[in-house]
């Protein structure tokens, strides 16, 4: 019989293997309705429990009484003479037990239907008194609901569980909370009655089973969608097509593991789902079935084109494995941990981790939010990547400049963002959660260390769910035995699970990140979804309006580039409109068209097979970890933003047809629900929705709009050493150091009415300490205040002070003391105001010994010592001075965990390190080594890393012409040096200045 060509780029690589699925909305069918004598059957079976259940018992109660004794039984009983009335009373407690055995044969009958356990227990002796049960309760749970129909799928993810989960596979396969309890009801009905016709089932397979082909061609039927409370079921099928629903178990045996169009398989005869193709045996017959696809012209082409695939999945295909590629995402995750009723408090920035950190403010706090782009604060593994790409790119920056990598920069005071790019900042400072990237990175290369250990391959994971509590659950493309401790098997077999409290017990593995391609999608309730690019089974793609797939497509994008759980990656991007490159050059590529990506890829892919071959390993994963650890398996990830055409894309998905194998993910965009070769079909909505119908999920998308993606390349381009407004393109070392943000009078009339030391141990002057308990609370909002003298928005001090989230009034209620405490000028100027933007910011005459360090420097450098040599040597000598260690050396424990979030901790030993360096030049200058000498070491004490200094001080310690004593610096600056040894620089030097160190060197060794 002629087959229609299919689209599928599987199909013409490899016959044998089962085709990708094609994700076809599912066509409506008739659905069966309820009869009148359904209705008088479960009223009948309602009267007839009621009678036996109720009825007997009160019988009894009132003619025979109870049957428990009134006291304890002496021996004179025994001697008694058996009378009628003694064999009336023998009966009576017969028939009471006959009544109890089948009140308890009800009860494990309606536990079996409420609980979905499946076969209920047996009753030991019950017999006929159970099957009389049975049928009973079947009878009238049959009106209820549909026998034996379940649908789970994803779309049921992140509802709450109603009832107990019973631990079998029925049970653990069914979506908490999604379905009434007439459907739970359902499922057990189904397996009471299939249970009753087993025997019966089996004969009849036996007897038509093997001539079903006889009877006439191959025939298909696709299951109804849900109407209303009724739920198509296998036996309802075979009761409408075959005559007799006991003949389900044919149905399942002919469809049992093979692959359906959404690529799932049927395992439980109990849980199918709407739009799965089922094949009938010959003898059905009926108008919802469907021949051979050319035989039936009244079905769409979509329709024909599935049931054409599924065809080709029979029983010859079931040994090829190709279909195990084609596992769907998890149909289920953990209910989420309900919120504790007796909480007083309503946090504003959710526990972090949660997946839905700092996405929606507390009451009362919405009037504050000030405009901050919600799409970061609601996504705080991308918030945290940023932030941290960002710090590290500044730091890079001013080490640069410091080294003198850039001409003219000094590079200690990063530009200060201003309009959008400064709204963004604060929303990756809120919206952060580091100690979220922290643990998935922990708990991931842990997990690999473990299967090293065990010599065990790591599994392929599809997906990973960050639940509400904290908890990390991996869905396997597979079951893959017994996880490793700490990891638990979740709800069924692809499932591992790992608590949070287990995770924060991981310390670093050293091993290679196994999972690099895992990113944020979205959420749905209080879980986040990870969705990894690289272990999909060929192409994703993404449909909807070009900017809202823009704003996914650079969302992805950026989680990738910065994320911290990978060590490397390419990120190839093709048809972006924003140069993304800044944020991680050494990982993003713009590619101009589909030609040029198409012949990167082509080799790419041919490069790989042949290196998995060489290597003898199955897929990356076997080599990315364990004793070899290849770096050559780092994904490479393509994010085509364009669509392709028709030819481009069947050439991409013949490209992709293994590219999970080989670590290559591929998402591509579309204005269509309909690309050929697509494993995964994914819609953005406009209203910020992402749906994938066949798979279930239905998540707000995590998305990163074009005027947020602007201002986060803007900040990391002003971060660049070679961009910024201080950098000199010509390379010329005449231009001006960045202006520190804040520039103290230090003059006499300058004095600041309140003075705050951070370098070194932190203390007030010009203030009374405030209250005891809520002092350690001030100090530190104004420790805050004072780093960041351009303003601090609201909501950054509240999630710096409180990162377990906080109350709106409770966070007020701070800055009014706040400001209580710091009191006003003698104008009446209150000290801490707000600006036009709405931030914090504190008045001229709160200063630190920061500012004024700055200030001195810059005045010395820049300002009037730049032009007068006196002036100069004074003031860096004041400045020098004001060092007395690093910044807020006495913080207490589990405070202050916004630092990690700064660079001030690098700027301060970087502004030393120059005012040691510049004041040792002053000196020099008249042949003052001693004092030079002086200046290094005290500048040495807070930036003992700085190579600058040592290099000064070892010249300035040749000057003095003691050789000896250069030889002691040689000595001890070796030490320092420890395993690493002297850097190359150092190394020259010592070799100009003290030709015989190594010599002293080694008879020191």
């Amino acid at each position: 019989m002629p087959r229609r060509r299919t689209t599928s780029s599987s199909s013409s690589t490899a016959p044998s293997a089962p085709s990708a699925p094609r994700n076809r909305t599912p066509q409506p069918v008739r659905v069966r309705r309820r009869t009148f004598g359904d209705f008088v059957k479960a009223f009948l079976a309602f009267v007839v429990l009621a009678g036996l259940v109720v009825g007997v018992p009160f019988a009894l109660a009132v003619t025979a009484g109870w049957p428990f004794p009134g006291g304890a039984p002496s021996l004179d009983w025994l001697q008694r003479e058996i009378t009628v009335t003694t064999f009336l009373h023998i009966l009576t407690v017969i028939v009471w037990l006959a009544w109890a055995q089948f009140t308890a044969c009800v009860l494990v009958e309606v536990k079996a239907a409420l609980s979905g356990v499946g076969v209920p227990g047996r009753v030991p002796g019950s017999g006929p008194s159970q099957l009389l049960a049975r049928q009973l309760v079947a009878a009238l749970l049959l009106v209820g609901a549909t026998a034996a129909s379940l649908t789970p799928g994803l779309s049921q993810l992140g509802q709450s569980l109603e009832g107990n989960q019973k631990p079998s596979v029925a049970a653990a396969q069914q979506t908490p909370g999604i379905f009434a309890q007439q459907q739970e009801q359902a499922a057990a009905t189904a397996n009471a009655l299939a249970e009753q016709a087993g025997q019966a089932g089996q004969d009849a397979a036996r007897a038509d089973g093997g001539s079903s082909a006889a009877h006439g061609d191959t025939k298909y039927y696709r299951i109804q969608p849900p109407e209303g409370r009724h739920h198509d079921s296998l036996w309802e099928v075979a009761e409408r097509h075959l005559g007799d629903g006991r003949r389900y178990k044919e149905i399942f045996e002919l469809n049992k593991d093979r692959v359906q169009p959404d690529g799932s398989r049927l395992s439980e005869a109990s849980l199918i789902r709407p739009g799965w193709i089922m094949e009938m045996p010959g003898d059905a017959r009926g108008g919802e079935l469907v021949e051979m696809p050319d035989e039936a012209p009244d079905v769409s082409e979509q329709v024909q084109q599935q049931i054409s695939d599924y065809a080709k999945s029979g029983d010859h295909a079931q040994g090829s494995g190709g279909g195990d590629a084609q596992v769907s995402l998890p149909e289920q995750r953990p209910a989420p941990t309900p919120a504790n009723p007796a909480s007083p408090v309503t946090p504003a920035t959710p526990v972090p981790g949660t997946g839905q950190e700092h996405a929606t403010p507390a009451a009362g706090q919405e009037g504050h939010s000030f405009g901050l782009p919600e799409a970061l604060l609601a996504a705080p593994l991308l918030a945290a990547g940023l932030l941290g790409a960002l710090g590290r790119r500044r730091r890079q920056a001013m080490w640069q400049s410091a080294l003198g990598a850039v001409g003219g920069r000094r590079g200690m005071e990063p530009p200060t963002p201003t309009g959008d790019a400064q709204d963004v900042q604060d929303a990756l400072l809120v919206g952060a959660d580091p100690e979220g990237v922290r643990l998935l990175d922990r708990s991931l290369r842990g997990l690999a260390a473990s299967l090293t250990a065990e010599s065990r391959p790591l599994p392929v994971v599809y997906a990973a769910w960050m639940s509400g509590n904290g908890d990390l659950h991996l869905q396997l493309a597979q079951p893959a035995g017994k996880p490793p401790a700490p990891w638990q098997q979740g709800q069924d077999q692809t499932f591992w699970m790992l608590a949070r409290s287990d995770a924060e017990g991981y310390e670093e593995a050293e091993t290679a990140a196994p999972y690099p391609g895992l990113v944020s999608l979205g959420t749905m309730d209080d879980s986040r979804l990870l969705l990894n690019l690289e272990a999909v089974p060929g192409i994703v793609s993404l449909g909807g309006t070009e900017a809202d797939r823009a704003a996914v497509f650079a969302s992805v994008a950026a989680e990738l580039a910065t994320n911290g759980w990978s060590d490397r990656m390419t990120i190839t991007l093709v048809g972006f409109g924003d140069d993304l490159t800044p944020l991680a050059p050494n990982r993003i590529r713009h590619l101009d068209g589909f030609e040029d990506l198409f012949e990167t890829m082509s080799a790419e892919t041919r490069q790989r097979r042949g290196a998995l071959g060489a290597a003898g390993h199955d897929s990356v994963l076997t080599g990315r970890t364990g004793p070899a650890q290849h770096t050559r398996w780092a994904p490479h990830l393509v994010l085509l933003a364009a669509q392709p055409s028709d030819d481009d894309a069947l050439r991409l998905a013949e490209l992709a047809a293994d590219a999970g194998r080989l670590g290559i993910g591929y998402l591509v965009g579309t204005e269509g629900t309909d690309l050929p070769g697509a494993a995964w079909e994914m819609e953005i909505t406009g209203a910020g929705r992402l749906l994938a119908p066949l798979l279930g999920l239905e998540l707000d998308a995590q998305m990163l709009p074009a005027a947020q993606r602007r201002a986060v390349v803007e900040l990391f381009t002003d971060a660049d050493p070679g961009s910024g407004p201080g950098s000199d393109p010509e390379g010329g070392p005449g231009r001006p150091a960045n202006a520190p943000p804040f520039l103290v009078d230090i003059s006499e009339q300058g004095r600041p009415a309140v003075y705050a030391r951070l370098v070194g141990s932190y203390e007030i002057i010009g203030l009374d300490t405030p209250d005891g308990e809520r002092s350690a609370l001030l100090h530190e909002a104004l420790a805050l205040l004072l780093l960041h003298r351009e303003g601090v928005h609201p909501r950054v001090l509240s999630s710096a002070l409180w990162p377990r989230g906080v109350t709106a009034d409770v966070r007020d209620a701070l800055l009014e003391r706040l400001r209580a405490w710091l009191g006003s000028d003698p104008d009446g100027t209150p000290r801490l105001g707000t600006d036009a933007t709405g931030r914090l910011t504190l008045a001229k005459s709160v200063v630190s010994d920061l500012d004024v360090l700055r200030s001195l420097y810059y005045e010395a450098t820049q300002g009037r010592g730049a032009g007068s040599r006196q002036v100069r040597g004074r003031l860096l000598t004041d400045a020098l001075v004001l060092v007395r260690g690093p910044l807020l050396a006495d913080r207490p424990e589990g405070r202050y965990r916004w630092l990690t979030h700064e660079i001030v901790d690098a700027q301060l030993p970087l502004l030393v390190a120059d005012t040691g360096l510049a004041l040792s030049e002053f000196h020099l200058e008249k042949n003052r080594a001693e004092k030079a000498i002086e200046a290094l070491t005290a500048a040495l004490r807070t930036a003992p890393a700085d190579e600058r200094l040592w290099h000064e001080l070892l010249r300035a310690t040749h000057t003095t012409g003691d050789p000896g004593r250069l030889r002691a610096l040689a000595a001890d600056l070796v030490a320092r040096s420890g395993a690493r040894g002297v850097p190359p620089r150092t190394e020259a030097l010592l070799d100009e200045l003290l030709p015989t160190w190594r010599e002293g060197v080694s008879a020191a060794g």
